[in-house]
């Protein structure tokens, strides 16, 4: 975790401390918003996405990201959070900093390939295909494709007590598809129409490391954009849902993955 400053509850005014989290950016170094100790405690009564993130600069390498605002619950029920200190156009030391080339290879922090678990069969037989003629087919192709990859005892998350999302069929997570989980993995199935979102991503990807697992996305509509580049960035493998049942890799990470692992 990162560092702490002490708040005041405006409800009940009972002292917490709030903590931020340390994340991993791209270039493998660890970040983390800097918590500024006299900043105005506000009580969050109402969500919004763009509420829910704050810029934060790597100051290995000067890339900005966004990464969840740091809050902290108080036993009287108000959820409370401060006001993070803004980037700003230098670094500490009055100057840009210089931008990572993007053809620099990952970092010690950030592994060059994605390990496959230590159940997977070596040599791989080949993949039997389903063919894809509803959602749920979607998500027993995507469920036996992790299987057929090594991951074991593969199953749909359903997290007992939380909200479904309107449109969505995983519980609580409040984008479209289905969640799937295993002791190594955390995936995503959007058997949708619409390419999947940046959003999306994000999300799959914070479930994964809250979880200390991997992360895929599997998606039958492919993905936007501004999705495909943060999962490059974040090393998180994408799968294409071909409708004869074979899922394809779109990206580097999922072409790691489906390999040998070394």
């Amino acid at each position: 975790m990162g560092e702490g400053v002490s708040v005041c509850c405006p409800s009940c005014g009972s002292r917490h401390t709030l903590t931020a989290s340390v994340y991993p950016c791209a270039c493998g170094a660890p970040v983390t918003p800097t918590l500024p100790g006299d900043a105005r405690v506000e009580t969050v009564t109402r969500r919004a996405w763009a509420d829910e993130w704050v810029t934060v600069r790597c100051t290995a390498c000067a890339r900005e990201d966004q990464w969840p605002r740091p809050e902290v619950g108080c036993p009287c029920g108000a959820m409370l959070r401060i006001a993070v200190e803004p980037v700003t156009p230098d670094t500490a030391a009055g100057e840009p900093a210089p931008e990572r080339p993007a053809s620099e290879p990952p970092t010690a922090g950030h592994p060059a390939h994605i390990p496959l678990p230590r159940t997977a069969a070596s040599p791989r037989p080949g993949f039997r295909p389903v063919t894809i003629r509803t959602a749920q087919d979607a998500v027993t192709t995507a469920a036996l494709y992790l299987r057929w990859l090594g991951f074991k005892s593969v199953v749909e998350s359903v997290e007992p007590g939380e909200p479904t999302a309107p449109g969505s069929s995983m519980p609580g997570s409040g984008t479209p598809g289905v969640g799937l989980r295993g002791p190594d993995v955390v995936a995503q199935v959007d058997p949708t129409t619409g390419p999947a979102s940046l959003r999306s991503v994000e999300c799959l990807w914070l479930n994964g490391m809250n979880a200390s697992a991997t992360s895929v996305y599997f998606s039958l509509a492919g993905y936007a954009d501004d999705a495909r580049a943060r999962a490059d960035d974040l090393r998180l493998p994408l799968f294409v849902l071909d409708l004869t049942g074979a899922p394809q890799p779109v990206n580097g990470p999922a072409d790691e993955l489906v390999s040998s692992g070394t």
